[in-house]
């Protein structure tokens, strides 16, 4: 039984070690959420494409649900992925970001800061914080 034990570990960690977080140039990836605060609590998508290395840039909205009224923000996006300079695993993305787009009451601009974690080469968990909180699944494509 000890021996299956420590076979199913190491099968794990070889389907963990393929997952790539942030490939750069022409990385595709989608992520659907919540939202947990912020303008209010709702839903949140989001689409990122790789242009440099270490920069992807996007688009994405946000539908809150609030005591006032529904509102909504969407937005283009862009990340500065940290990977490379942090020396972090592949698995891991961690990255700084500026939202900047429309919402139901004009102008909107937000921050955040986001951490991906990939389980294998399709598909991750993610959290971000900051104008906005949110927390999902995250689809490479």
């Amino acid at each position: 039984m000890k021996k299956l034990l420590v076979l199913f570990y190491f099968l794990g960690l070889i389907s963990f070690s393929h997952a790539q977080s942030f490939r750069g140039i022409g990385d595709q990836k989608i992520q659907l959420g919540i939202n947990a605060f912020g303008y209010g609590t709702g839903i949140t998508a989001s689409y990122d494409y790789g242009v440099m290395d270490w920069l992807s840039i996007g688009g994405g909205t946000d539908f809150y649900w609030s005591a006032d009224d529904d509102n909504f923000f969407i937005y283009g996006r862009a990340n500065f992925h940290l990977n490379d300079l942090l020396d972090l695993p592949h698995t891991m993305d961690l990255y700084p970001g500026i939202n900047i787009g429309g919402r139901n009451d004009g102008f909107g601009i937000g921050a955040h800061i986001g951490y991906r974690y990939f389980f294998d080469d399709k598909f991750g968990a993610f959290a971000e914080l900051g104008s906005h909180g949110s927390i999902g699944v995250i689809i490479n494509l």
